[in-house]
This record gives structure tokens, C-alpha cells and sequence, in this order.
């Protein structure tokens, strides 16, 4: 018996080598698609760059088509060994969903809602109860069955009437987030005819219960530029241009306050804000400026009582204070300060109630939620009592309220959903995500924050976390992930379907590197403009750490980042490509230059606080020196998965297309180097719960699989 097991284990070994020799042999045959070189030459400032695959940028062009194609082709030939495993890591992480789910209902008015998903399907039911959670469920969407017939599909912007009878909703069919907005007679059910094109999918109601306020895009550049209103059973050819926001640099949005006192304009850029006026119950008055736009002045507003309170920057408060003002009269010499500006605490945001204000706050990176009665009799902050984690006030629409929900969540703990007794202190957990398949246990995996040091002195913080069986300091695989752009932090979250990398021995960590605002504005501010290096470096840096103090080797070293985090990616690979075995690049934008100096792509123009404006030398050489595209040279680069959409409308598709075009020209050495276009998807991925998780194993597969992980 001895002897037949060990020739039957010899057998399957040999037959096992022979596979995957067999495998090896058939990719290393496998030639990949090689995109013909068209020299277009881009000058500006006395400078010329020869973009050899500019062509790649005619979304309708065959020719561009046949090539994404070839590109897709080649991906799936060359990753064939692993579908199976894909598969079976899909059915994992779609094992951990609880399929028949529903959301915590809210009580607005006299109605409960919530979105629940039926099991076996995409999309989400809104559904409300009148009064009380025991009374028959009134199905205002069933978005399984609005999908029907279309490859993508995303409804948002439900918005009730304040009579309670009428809903308007925005539907987008093609992935552009283009919306079209139609109003819904939730007591019959009919759909009305009104039809309104090319908007955000938001939309607010007057009290009259028939003017609805929407914002439109611009049809070429789609930032959202113009206001209208329209009445309820007309043309949406007659609707009144209320506002049209001629500043290109600027996006805007309509809105009610809480209070529904009033509907809000609100015009943003990255460094300007703005808002006008009107009283809900007067659709037919003019907007009134709250306070006129002044370069580099930010500020929100809420209503309570007779008076708005103001989150802003104004006189030098870089990490934000709250500021008052009549409602009446809100020019800025009204203006009085109501709570200080530190420089140790970013002030976020601020929510009112009838008998409590509620600060959301971050200090050394970690979120506080801090509530103050007006009257002044009580101030405390929710205790918390992790070493990472990530709390926020969620929804909370009612005013007369002693109960404040907020979520909280960590890398070890799943979220949870907590109705908050602001009188009583007393807590109750509503929900906590629930993780199926019998094998997830909090007590089995372990977070921890570390502080790395950058080059130039600062100290970056990383939360990291991996299985209690994982020995931290062996130099085992680690994925390295973090986004740095807009001021917009990588929050410290629980995944479950980070669990199928975690469970295979993989160490997961976020690096909160300047650009984010993870310890305050200033450190946005540090990693933007002409900082942005900072943003790159501090990522490099933590990977060096992450590597030096034994969490990983540069073997087993991954990186991922997406959109803005994926030109992070590109710069790093072209910085320190030696530190990473592996980089995921989702929907990367990594041709700036060219990007930034086009503005009739989406979005450009009001990008130019961010990253700078290249009609301006100075940016323009700064921008060269970092973008991806432009520093493509003979290296040997990481093995590299790309994904991208084609009908992507945040970061368009031909960027990632003609970076992967140049690096295989380029790139030395006999790394992968993969691009994926999903060509019915844009910015987000496929639209359906499911359908996003095959893309989440493909990426997981490409990880593992360099790590000869097969199941």
C-alpha cells in the first residue's frame, strides 16, 4: 500500500508538472496584440511630444474596437489556466452575500424606506411602509425588472414628493452616467410621460408637489452646468432655465435642506464653492445668492431654526470651522463664529436636529462624532475603541429626533448600522453586515495601524490587516492599496470579499499617503498641484517599509489602485517598478498631459485645482515629469492587469488603452502585462451585485496566480 500511494502521488505530480509545462509552453507561444504606431505630434510651450497611438481615441473607429478585441482575446487566452479558479473564487465571495437582503429602514414623514435584493437577482426593490414597519410593503421600483433587456443598468436620485405620492427617478442604461429622470404616480403605479434627458438623475421637489428642480450636463464634456424646473405634465422642451453655471471649472447640484425650508444651488470647484437660495414654498422666485464666490473660499451650509450654519475655510482655517448667519440675511459681514477652527481636528461636516447638532470630525487620521445639545447642557464625542477604523452619520432625514444612526466598520469587524440615543447615550445595533458560509469569525483575523516615515520626514500611517494563522513578519504576499487624489480618504473598511485573499494567506494594506485628507487638509493640500510627487513618493515609501520591517518582499509584493489611484500605479511602476511583483491598474488615468489640455473631455476643466492647468508652463512640465503615459521607458516593468470600460465617462478608455500600447513597446523582461475592457461597462464596473464580483475575481486570480495560489 506504501509503495502504490507513493506512485499514485508521483503520477499526479507528473501529470501536474506536465500541465502546467504544457500551460507554460502554450502562453509562452501566445503573441500579443500589437497596436500600430500613427506618430501625432502635441506641441505647446516650445515643447513636442509624438504620441504614436493618439489614433486610439475614436470610441466608434473598427479599427480601435478590433484591437480593445484582440486585447481582451489575448487576456483570456493567456489567463485560461485560471478561469476555473476565478469561477470558484466568484462563488466564494458571492457565497459570503447575503442574497435576500434589505437595508435598516428610515422614517421620513409618515412612511419607512428601504431597498432590499430578492435572492438570485442584480438589482435592489425600494419599497416603503406606511406609518409603522408592520403595514403591507408598497413597491415603488423593482429594478430586476426595470433592467430587463439592457446589458447595464443603474437607477438613483428617488426622490419623494412631499405629499407622498409622486416619485422621480434617474435611469441610466448605457454606463456614461447620463440619466434620464421620470416621475412615478407611486398610488397607481403609473409612469408619467414626462421625460426629461442627459441630467444628473437628482432632482428635488418644490412644496407644490408638481415643480421638480433638475440638473443637466453638458452633453459633450457632461459636467453638470444648468438648473432647470420643470411642472409636473408639461414638455420637458418648456422648462425654465433657472441657472446656468458658465464657469467651466465649476459643477453644480440642486438640493433641500433638512429642514425643507428651503431649495439650494450649490456651485463647486476644488477650491471654490457657492450657493444661492429659495424659500420651498415660493418655486417661482428667484435664487438669492448666499454669499458670492470668492477664489479659495469653501464653505456648506445647514439650516436650523432661523439661522444657517456655515462649514468653511474663511479666514484661514484650513482644517475647516462652523460659522452662523440669519437666514434672512446671509451675506459674509453676518458671518459669526460658532465653533473655532483647530489645528489638530478637520472639521467634516454637521448635521442638525431639533435639540442637537452633531459634529463629524477627524483627529490623527481617526473619526470622531461629536454631539452637542444647542442649549449647551451636554458635549461628548461616541466612544470608539479600535486602533483603525471608519465611523459616519448615515442616514438621518427626520428633524424632531432624539436618535442619531451612524455606521461604523473596521478591516476586522463588518459593518454595522447603530441607532444612537442622543439623550440617554445608549446604543443599538440595527444591523451588522452578515457574512455567509459558516467560516468568517471576527476573533480569526487581525488589524493593526503602523507609521511609516517618507523621504522627506512625515510620517504615513498604514492599517494592515491578515488572518491570525498569517505570520506577519515572514515576507509573505501583501497587496498594497490606496487612491491619494481629491482629498478623498482610503478609509480603513471591513470586505468580505477582501476575505478570499486574507484566507489564502495574503496581508492587506492601506497606505493613507498626502493627497487624501487622513491627517486634516493640510496633508490634501501636500499632495496636490505642484506636491503631487508627494503623493507617489509616499506610497514608494511605505512599500519600502512594508518591506524592511518583514511584512512582505519585494517577491511578494502587490499594489492596486483605481482611476486616480491607478495613476498612482502608473507612476510608481515607472518610479521604483523593482519593489512589486504584481500591480492591478482599474480604469487608471495615466495620460494627464494629453488629458488635461483637451477640454472637451469630461471632467477636465474642473480638474485644474487638482492637478493644475498645462496651458500654464510651469504645470505643464511639472505634470510631464509624472504622468505615466509620457514616462513609458526600456524597463523591466511588474506584471500588470489593467482594466478599463469603454464607456467610460470618468477616465476614458483610450488612456489605459494607449498606456498598455506604449508599455508593450517598451517594457523589457517577460512579465504579464494584461488589458481588460469590459465594453458594456464605464467608470464603475459592471452594474449588477453579482456581476462586479467576476471582476473582482479576476483580479484576485491574477494575484494569487503569481503566487502559484490555485485554489
Amino acid at each position: 500500500m506504501k509503495h502504490s500511494s507513493y506512485y499514485i502521488l508521483f503520477a499526479i505530480s507528473l501529470i501536474f508538472a506536465t500541465s502546467c509545462q504544457e500551460q507554460q509552453k502554450k502562453m509562452s507561444e501566445l503573441v500579443p496584440p500589437i497596436a500600430k504606431k500613427e506618430a501625432k505630434e502635441l506641441t505647446i510651450h516650445g515643447d513636442t511630444r509624438v504620441d504614436n497611438y493618439y489614433w486610439l481615441n475614436q470610441r466608434e473607429d473598427q479599427e480601435v474596437l478590433d484591437y480593445l478585441e484582440a486585447e481582451n482575446a489575448y487576456y483570456k487566452e493567456m489567463t485560461a489556466h485560471t478561469e476555473a479558479f476565478q469561477k470558484e473564487l466568484y462563488e466564494e465571495m458571492r457565497g459570503r452575500i447575503k442574497e435576500d437582503d434589505s437595508s435598516v429602514p428610515y422614517k421620513k414623514h409618515s412612511y419607512y424606506y428601504a431597498t432590499r435584493y430578492e435572492e438570485g437577482y442584480e438589482y435592489p426593490i425600494y419599497g416603503r411602509f406606511k406609518d409603522n414597519l408592520d403595514a403591507e410593503e408598497e413597491i415603488m421600483f423593482n429594478c430586476n425588472e426595470l433592467a430587463k433587456g439592457h446589458e447595464f443598468f443603474n437607477l438613483r436620485g428617488v426622490n419623494v414628493s412631499p405629499d407622498n405620492t409622486l416619485a422621480a427617478f434617474g435611469v441610466d442604461t448605457v454606463s456614461r452616467r447620463k440619466y434620464h429622470i421620470q416621475i412615478k404616480n407611486l398610488s397607481t403605479g403609473e409612469i408619467y410621460p414626462d421625460k426629461i434627458d442627459n441630467t444628473t438623475g437628482s432632482s428635488v421637489w418644490a412644496d407644490d408637489n408638481k415643480t421638480l428642480f433638475y440638473t443637466k450636463k453638458d452633453p459633450e464634456t457632461l459636467r453638470s452646468s444648468h438648473i432647470y424646473k420643470h411642472v409636473l405634465g408639461t414638455s420637458s422642451d418648456q422648462d425654465e432655465l433657472v441657472f446656468h453655471e458658465a464657469d467651466d471649472t465649476f459643477s453644480i447640484g440642486v438640493y433641500k435642506t433638512k429642514s425643507e425650508k428651503f431649495i439650494v444651488i450649490g456651485s463647486f470647484s476644488t477650491l471654490t464653492s457657492e450657493f444661492q437660495i429659495l424659500k420651498a414654498n415660493n418655486p417661482n422666485g428667484k435664487f438669492k445668492i448666499f454669499s458670492p464666490r470668492e477664489r479659495g473660499l469653501e464653505y456648506n451650509i445647514a439650516h436650523h431654526g432661523n439661522e444657517f450654519y456655515v462649514l468653511t475655510n474663511k479666514d484661514g482655517a484650513t482644517n475647516f470651522k462652523v460659522m452662523k448667519t440669519p437666514d434672512n440675511n446671509t451675506g459674509q459681514d453676518q458671518w459669526k463664529d460658532f465653533i473655532p477652527h483647530r489645528d489638530d481636528v478637520l472639521m467634516q461636516d454637521i448635521d442638525t436636529f431639533k435639540d442637537y447638532y452633531v459634529l463629524s470630525e477627524r483627529e490623527n487620521g481617526l473619526n470622531n462624532i461629536k454631539i452637542v445639545r444647542w442649549n449647551g447642557t451636554d458635549s461628548y464625542h461616541i466612544p470608539f475603541d479600535n486602533e483603525t477604523y471608519v465611523a459616519w452619520t448615515s442616514t438621518n432625514p427626520e428633524f424632531d429626533t432624539e436618535t442619531l444612526r451612524y455606521n461604523y466598520s473596521a478591516m476586522t469587524n463588518p459593518n454595522s448600522v447603530i441607532d444612537f440615543n442622543m439623550r440617554t447615550k445608549e446604543k443599538e445595533i440595527k444591523k451588522e453586515q452578515e457574512i455567509l458560509g459558516g467560516s468568517f469569525d471576527k476573533a480569526n483575523y487581525i488589524s493593526e495601524r503602523v507609521w511609516a516615515t517618507a523621504r522627506d520626514g512625515a510620517k504615513v500611517a498604514i492599517s494592515l490587516v491578515y488572518h491570525k494563522d498569517t505570520d506577519p513578519k515572514a515576507g509573505g504576499p501583501l497587496l498594497q492599496y490606496s487612491y491619494g487624489s481629491y482629498g478623498s480618504t482610503s478609509d480603513p473598511y471591513f470586505s468580505s470579499i477582501r476575505l478570499s485573499l486574507l484566507d489564502r494567506g495574503f496581508i492587506y494594506a492601506v497606505s493613507h499617503i498626502r493627497g487624501g485628507q487622513y491627517l486634516g487638509r493640510p496633508w490634501y493640500e501636500d499632495g496636490k498641484l505642484l506636491k503631487k510627487i508627494n503623493t507617489f513618493t509616499d506610497f514608494i515609501d511605505c512599500s519600502k517599509f512594508l518591506i524592511e520591517s518583514g511584512y512582505t518582499s519585494k517577491e511578494h509584493l502587490y499594489a492596486s489602485g483605481g482611476s486616480a489611484g491607478g495613476l498612482l500605479m502608473g507612476a510608481v511602476v515607472n518610479m521604483a517598478p523593482e519593489l512589486y511583483n504584481g500591480v492591478i491598474a482599474a480604469v487608471p488615468f495615466v495620460d494627464v498631459v494629453t488629458t488635461m489640455l483637451d477640454d472637451s473631455i469630461p471632467l477636465t476643466t474642473g480638474e485644474y485645482d487638482e492637478w493644475g492647468n498645462p496651458n500654464d508652463e510651469a504645470y505643464y512640465q511639472y505634470m510631464k515629469s509624472y504622468s505615466p503615459y509620457d514616462n513609458v521607458e526600456a524597463k523591466e516593468y511588474p506584471n500588470l492587469y489593467v482594466t478599463t470600460g469603454l464607456h467610460d465617462s470618468q477616465v476614458q478608455y483610450w488612456e489605459p488603452a494607449k498606456w498598455v500600447a506604449k508599455l508593450r513597446e517598451y517594457k523589457t523582461g517577460d512579465n504579464v502585462l494584461y488589458l481588460d475592457t469590459n465594453m458594456d461597462a464605464g467608470h464603475g464596473g459592471a452594474s449588477g451585485r453579482f456581476e462586479a464580483l467576476k471582476e473582482y475575481a479576476k483580479e484576485y486570480a491574477f494575484l494569487l496566480d503569481l503566487e502559484e495560489v490555485t485554489q
